[in-house]
């Protein structure tokens, strides 16, 4: 009595359908206030059900995180189309990171806040995706500063700052911009891309900004 009925399907396919739900509560009510129970309810399975396919809540929370996370490095790598100027390919990487976390809140949520913040080994799985697309960032910049001038002087510490730089700007933005009603994702971008470009640009031409003497800075 009481049981949930569920219709014979491929595992694989039942497995989506509890990561979907699993990604939507967690998304929503955090990790520690979701529920295994009402996970089995929104995928429409019953709660041993969930356990035999997944294991338990952590287990099932890891998995949501690295299918999301794959997903989203996917919709940046593919979102930048080869051969294009760098200007467009770093707009077009920014585009597709923030349609992406736009159309997917609950998925980002899991990813920029739960994930960071219920021990080292959900962390760890994050910050694995964060690694690939800030070294996907950074060869962006590579790649324009050797299109600028051919022998591109541009330090390796250098590069990997800005890109950490970036997608750490990226990752506030779209939280601010999925918190914030009537910001779209190209807005989103647009306002990041203004911001980047004007700096890159610069550093691209060989005119970087540089810091006053020490003699005349007041710190």
């Amino acid at each position: 009595m009481g049981a949930v009925k569920t219709k014979r399907m491929p595992r694989a396919v039942r497995e989506q359908q509890m990561l979907d739900a699993a990604v939507r509560i967690f998304g929503q009510r955090g990790y520690m206030a979701a529920s295994m129970d009402e996970i089995a309810e929104v995928a429409g399975v019953s709660k041993p059900l969930v356990y035999l396919y997944l294991n338990s809540k952590e287990d099932l929370f890891a998995a949501c995180i690295r299918r999301e996370a794959a997903a989203l490095t996917e919709a940046v790598r593919s979102g930048v189309g080869p051969g294009l100027g760098a200007d467009r390919q770093l707009w077009d990487g920014l585009r597709a990171f923030f349609t992406h976390t736009a159309q997917h809140p609950d998925a980002w949520s899991v990813l920029h806040l739960q994930a960071r913040t219920h021990g080292e080994r959900f962390a760890a799985e994050v910050t694995a995706m964060r690694e690939e697309i800030v070294a996907f960032v950074t060869q962006l910049i590579v790649v324009a500063a050797r299109e600028a001038h051919r022998d591109p002087h541009l330090p390796e510490r250098e590069v990997a700052g800005l890109a950490e730089a970036l997608v750490g700007a990226a990752e506030s933005l779209a939280a601010w911009a999925n918190a914030t009603e009537g910001v779209s994702a190209r807005q989103a971008a647009a306002t990041l891309m203004n911001f980047a470009w004007a700096g890159l640009g610069n550093l691209m031409e060989g005119r970087p900004w540089s810091p006053p003497e020490p003699d005349q800075d007041r710190s």
